[in-house]
């Protein structure tokens, strides 16, 4: 078993995601509500969690595997604290973000899809955020958007996340 984002231990850790499961225990309609609320009690959905929901709500392990992995809001692996993430639409791609994320790699040390070994940042690279007249951008966290940004200013932005 892994931690949680809340540092409990392991038999606390499955007694609340059993409370996150109960309220919808043999109802495969809450399948979304119970992987989001357990994504946000663990930080990712690892196999194990994805069993016991899977019992839990009485759908097959595959069920539960095969809408993990199509929505991108879910994920796989652990995610960092703040999660950073680089346009790639059209006018970011033309404006500079292969450069942007050259920079991100070189100061965090990880590529697109990673997490920083001290679980700080998790890099990835997104279809669009919508702010295509401040192109390069990246937004943080879903809700902190950085624009018109140059390599030298990286540095800056995350040490506003530290």
């Amino acid at each position: 078993m892994a931690e949680c984002a809340c540092n409990c231990g392991e038999d606390e850790l499955t007694k609340q995601l059993d409370k996150i499961i109960d309220p919808y225990r043999g109802q495969p309609g809450g399948l979304i509500q119970v992987l989001t609320k357990s994504q946000e009690l663990i930080g990712y959905l690892p196999k194990w969690v994805q069993v016991r929901i899977a019992e839990g709500l009485g759908v097959s392990l595959q069920e539960v595997y095969g809408v993990v992995t199509f929505y991108a809001f879910f994920s796989l692996i652990p995610r960092g604290r703040h999660k950073l993430s680089v346009c790639a639409g059209t006018a970011c791609y033309v404006k500079g973000m292969k450069t942007l994320i050259k920079s991100l790699r070189d100061v965090i040390g990880v590529k697109p899809g990673q997490t920083t070994p001290d679980s700080r940042f998790t890099l990835e690279i997104v279809r669009c955020i919508g702010a295509c007249g401040l192109a390069p951008a990246m937004i943080v966290d879903g809700k902190d958007v950085h624009g018109r940004i140059e390599p030298e200013q990286i540095p800056e932005i995350l040490e506003q996340y530290a």
